[in-house]
């Protein structure tokens, strides 16, 4: 009891102080720390310890990451520097119209995510843009994320056909194909799209009666007049990310991205070299930002290592991959469960899948059925406070407070999703 007490509410600490703005290099292990003392983790001597499991999933979660990392934010910051952040911005709004800033960053954030590009990855090479479109259009500038995070992880990452591995772990262990279901995961998705896009710009849109605007900041890119480049010069690289991560995705997986990304930021160079104000300062942005936002990510990471290896995580596992009732939604409320404790969509899944589809699947449950149901519930309660790409996108990229900008992302990254669940819940009962 004390072990599950001291999870939960090292986990509740943790979401208290990012909330409030605290430093995740102090509070994550500080959290992790509560956590550990309260299940009799040692902290230096035994096999699993709290130092190491603590670094075991920080250093992990760097090792795996830090190249896409680096080259997502290089990319980003070169879009920035040459100005075809802007120049793609000013064509959009010219096309689309100020009052559609957001749908232009929804949209362009979906095409990347459903095309294979990392999450992360979008966030960084689509930041510089959404940011010259809220400017041209007067939103506040705290939306950016909640914008961002919208287009990449609700209606496409867990959607059929997504390349994201939100929707290719459960083929593992339940023999289906990435279009599982793909039927109702259609209808799904539309909801999502439809409701979430509807809401958001309903939550923009008070805090524009509320006076909000755009408020320029002294750390924001100085572009002086200049004549910036054709907006083919922004798009060109984005589409050479978008083209070599679909191709190699099934050949070097993971590592398709750094491919994927070293041609986008080769492409920038070559076409856009005379529009670059100081490529050394930009590369020395892009590193500082990528460290930072790794690291960030990696604290919390490194939180969800030790919460594994207590006796009231495997106890919380146990109970919720046992619910009785309705197998589609035992499986839900297990994968939603771990996702949350975790922090981690991929970690939900991977962590209830073991237990759950085995004693499901012999029940006679349809493996494409669960195999949507999966999907979307690891989608909606991983995106907490702490989630590691929450927390990168509010802070390391967007460089907003939690304060100010997570309520809206909690809107359209928790609340939609589980009611897109809901939705496929009822379909997959009904029919």
């Amino acid at each position: 009891m004390v072990s599950l007490v001291g999870l939960v509410g090292g986990l509740a600490l943790l979401i208290v102080l990012t909330l409030r703005g605290w430093n995740l290099f102090i509070s994550a292990p500080l959290c992790a720390l509560v956590v550990a003392l309260t299940s009799g983790i040692p902290i230096f001597v035994a096999e699993q310890n709290f130092i190491q499991s603590y670094m075991s999933g920080f250093t992990g979660f760097i090792a795996s990451w830090f190249f896409m990392f680096l080259l997502g934010s290089i990319f980003g910051k070169f879009m920035e520097d040459t100005g075809a952040a802007d120049s793609v911005a000013g064509w959009i709004t010219g096309k689309l119209g100020k009052q559609r800033a957001v749908l232009a960053v929804v949209i362009a954030c979906a095409v990347l995510t459903y095309g294979g590009v990392s999450l992360f990855v979008v966030a960084f090479a689509v930041y510089p843009m959404a940011l010259s479109l809220f400017k041209e259009a007067n939103l506040p500038r705290r939306f950016i994320p909640a914008a961002l995070a919208f287009g990449s992880v609700t209606f496409t990452m867990t959607s059929a056909g997504s390349p994201e591995i939100q929707n290719w772990i459960p083929m593992e262990y339940l023999g289906t194909t990435p279009y599982a279901a793909w039927e109702v995961s259609l209808v799904v998705a539309i909801f999502m799209a439809v409701f979430g896009y509807w809401w958001l710009q309903r939550i923009i849109g008070a805090a524009i009666r509320r006076g909000e605007s755009f408020q320029v900041r002294d750390n924001d890119p100085q572009l002086l007049e200049r004549q910036l480049p054709h907006p083919v010069t922004g798009m060109l690289p984005l589409i050479v990310v978008l083209s070599l991560s679909f191709f190699y995705h099934d050949s070097l997986q993971q590592n398709a991205l750094i491919v994927a990304l070293l041609g986008g930021v080769l492409t920038l160079m070559l076409i856009n070299w005379n529009y670059f104000t100081d490529i050394q300062v930009a590369l020395g942005h892009a590193t500082t930002g990528a460290l930072i936002a790794i690291g960030n990510t990696a604290a919390v990471v490194g939180f969800g290592g030790v919460a594994r290896i207590t006796p009231a995580f495997d106890m919380a596992v146990l109970a919720v991959t046992s619910l009785p009732g309705n197998e589609l939604v035992g499986a839900a409320v297990a994968v939603s469960a771990i996702a949350g404790l975790t922090g981690s969509a991929s970690g939900g899944q991977v962590i209830a899948l073991p237990a759950v589809a085995p004693h499901y699947l012999d029940l006679g449950v349809n493996p494409e059925q669960m195999h949507r149901v999966v999907s979307i519930s690891s989608g909606a309660l991983d995106s907490l406070p702490h989630n590691g790409y929450v927390v990168t996108t509010i802070r390391g990229i967007c460089n907003e407070s939690h304060k100010d900008a997570y309520w809206a992302v909690g809107a359209v990254t928790v609340v939609v999703p589980l009611m897109g669940l809901s939705l496929a819940l009822l379909l997959f009962n009904l029919f």
